[in-house]
């Protein structure tokens, strides 16, 4: 055997585990056998889940820890049925590599009616090419290194997903070993980026009561360390998008809290809404961030830079880095202090795991938050479903070195389940999961796989007996759905009984429980039906008056 030479697969499989992705989440079927049976001879470790959309859930938690997530599925039905998970990866910048295995060339190029087609062998993959920033069909092992690489460099330079078909036959096909991977490195364009930093610092310089807003790019492109200098020389406040929550710990003397526009705890809105400089370091306008658009973010008062450009009023400039723009601004920015009169989050909301328990009293969506906030722990990763579990958590001020995670941008329902399966795999680290009923019965089966992993996430299911998210907003019975004793589930995948909790004596019993335990532990809160926390109430409302007209 040639030294020099490797498999087309295990080229991939090195490059994978080179970038962080040390687990493959994935379903098996006939296409890809070839390829699940060259993971198994690899360094890196298969992880098979009950269905494809859940897999890419997985992958893209795993990649909001690790660096870099990977899914693979046989084509086309399998790989359609991931297609919604990488959809949100794309939406939400994250990286994840996506891997259809196909059947050979030989039956693709004379066009055979297999199962799994649609003639067309080509329709699955034009799908992806729309959601990923590279999309790659490795059916010549002489290029098929350059094409991963190619494509890799991308994904981790963009943090967006690729997509890779993989034909059987070129699974073991031999070409060349990995040399030295060739990253994307781009320089901002000197001139552009020495007057975005001259309009900026003079309009930081001018402003009386400037504020920093951090959003989603700081986070997935590792800039927390460079923007935590700048802040910490400039002395102005700042706070986050949701999409930017624990872009730093939440303990930071200079952070005032989640800005939500309207939806926002009254003192951050006040600061941000009164501010003469606003700037926006990665951040977009999203509505989930801007409480439905009713943020006061005006032009007139706006910095918005963002990974390669920079937005000041009515000025664009191109061509820079936000890497680039974040440091000339400590560099050129003078020493300031902390505003006197600033109220930092950890002051405002120090009270906030301060909660009277009445033993026998029925729980509460406000309670179980509010007393599940003295609960977590530094270095947790908190994941939260969209609705209440994503409104009441964003609220909540979160220990130090926390990773909060949430789709709340994309908004899929049933994402978190999967993503908590992704993440459990940090196992030095607790994944602590809140999700709702409604979602929870869209992914529910990927709790088979943590049991069978032997993972230990701690599981808080909000039980408010149907879709309060969509309650919030306009009630039907189409809200409702078939009650399931959620507790008993792990019990019936193969595991333990879970914790039924209804009142706040249950809720502190519960958590001692959770709190020392070595295994997966599923705790059921059951709640009001109408029950909506404060966050949750507010967007309902706004979000019914924005459609009001098509609900008659």
């Amino acid at each position: 055997m040639d030294k020099n030479k490797t498999s087309v697969s295990q080229y991939l499989l090195y490059r994978l585990q080179e970038f962080g992705s040390k687990h493959m989440f994935g379903v098996c079927g006939d296409f890809l056998l070839g390829f699940i049976n060259q993971i198994y001879k690899s360094p890196v470790t298969m992880i098979n889940c009950c269905n494809e959309l859940n897999a890419g859930y997985a992958a893209d938690g795993y990649a909001r820890i690790n660096g870099l997530g990977a899914v693979t599925t046989t084509f086309t039905v399998g790989e359609l049925s991931a297609i919604n998970a990488i959809a949100g990866s794309y939406a939400e910048q994250v990286p994840v590599v996506m891997i259809a295995g196909s059947p050979e060339l030989r039956h693709a190029r004379a066009n055979k009616m297999l199962h799994h087609t649609l003639g067309d062998y080509s329709i699955a993959r034009e799908m992806f090419r729309k959601i990923t920033v590279a999309c790659e069909r490795l059916d010549d092992p002489l290029h098929a290194p350059q094409q991963i690489d190619m494509a890799l460099s991308r994904c981790l330079y963009y943090k967006k997903p690729i997509y890779f078909e993989l034909p059987a036959d070129m699974v073991t096909a031999k070409c060349a070993k990995p040399g030295k991977f060739l990253s994307i490195v781009k320089t901002s364009n000197p001139d552009a980026l020495a007057e975005a930093l001259s309009e900026s610092l003079h309009l930081l310089k001018q402003a009386k009561k400037p504020i920093i807003i951090l959003g989603m790019e700081i986070i997935r492109h590792g800039l927390q360390d460079i923007v935590k200098k700048f802040i910490e020389k400039s002395g102005f406040p700042y706070c986050t998008f949701v999409t930017g929550k624990t872009t730093l710990s939440e303990d930071h003397p200079q952070f005032i809290g989640c800005y939500k526009g309207g939806w926002s705890r009254e003192y951050v809105a006040e600061v941000v809404d009164s501010s003469d400089c606003i700037l926006l370091l990665g951040g977009f306008f999203i509505d989930s961030d801007t409480g439905g658009f009713t943020a006061h973010l005006e032009k007139s008062k706006l910095i918005q830079a963002n990974f390669e450009q920079t937005n000041i009023k009515n000025h664009t400039y191109s061509e820079i880095m936000l890497s680039d723009y974040i440091k000339g601004l400590t560099k050129a920015v003078s020493a300031g202090k902390l505003p006197s009169g600033l109220i930092p989050a950890k002051t405002a909301l120090k009270d906030q795991s301060k909660v009277k328990v009445t033993s026998g009293k029925k729980l509460t969506v406000k309670h179980f938050f509010k007393r599940v906030a003295s609960f977590l722990n530094e270095e947790d990763i908190v994941i939260a479903e969209v609705g209440d579990c994503l409104y009441s958590m964003a609220g909540t001020l979160l220990p130090k070195n926390t990773t909060f995670i949430s789709q709340s941008f994309y908004n899929s329902i049933g994402y978190t389940v999967g993503a908590a399966l992704g993440t459990s795999f940090s196992k030095k680290r607790r994944t602590i999961l809140f999700v709702g009923d409604g979602s929870f019965q869209l992914t529910a089966q990927e709790i088979s796989t943590m049991l069978r992993y032997d993972l230990k996430p701690i599981i808080f299911l909000l039980n408010n007996q149907g879709y309060a998210i969509e309650r919030a907003i306009h009630d039907g019975p189409y809200n409702d759905l078939q009650p399931w004793r959620y507790h008993l589930i792990p019990q019936a995948l193969g595991g333990e009984a879970g914790i039924n909790v209804h009142t706040e004596g249950e809720l502190e019993s519960a958590l001692k429980v959770a709190e020392n335990a070595k295994k997966l532990t599923f705790i059921e809160i059951n709640v009001d039906k109408y029950d909506f926390g404060d966050t949750l109430r507010l967007a309902g409302s706004a979000m019914a008056e924005s459609s009001k007209n098509s609900y008659d």
